[in-house]
């Protein structure tokens, strides 16, 4: 990629909301959403509630970290808890998916995309320098 080349793709994200990590991030966390409206109601305070935490965090701490560039060190560590908010999210899948509450196909696209999701976090992390100014 040559340099005017970066310049311009720095320039087309001003925003959190413009990094696909994030509107991705999101849209699973919607889609977490839909799914634990039908679980029974004898979950709605502990399993509902943390896998839509846990969910929604992943891009709460993306936005968090995005205002933080100007240091490298914050950034970092606010990506690191977005990952660390995926890999809990597929943790309460599997959950879900053990007590029957979603079929694995479901499980299947929602795991697949927290896998790709912080795949192209620690992308991020590894190229922290490249966000930050």
């Amino acid at each position: 990629m040559r340099e005017g080349e970066c310049l311009e793709r720095k320039k087309s994200i001003r925003h959190f909301r413009d990094l696909e990590v994030y509107r991705r991030a999101f849209d699973a966390a919607m889609q977490i959403f839909e799914v634990t409206k039908k679980f029974p109601p004898e979950e709605r305070f502990s399993m509902v509630d943390q896998i839509r935490r846990s969910s929604r965090s992943v891009c709460a701490n993306l936005s968090e970290g995005w205002r933080k560039r100007r240091y490298l060190a914050v950034f970092k560590n606010k990506i690191t808890d977005s990952m660390q908010e995926a890999s809990e999210t597929q943790c309460w899948l599997e959950f879900c998916l053990a007590c029957r509450y979603i079929k694995q196909d479901v499980f299947d696209k929602l795991d697949n995309e927290y896998e790709q999701l912080i795949a192209m976090l620690n992308s991020m992390e590894m190229n922290a320098a490249k966000f930050c100014y």
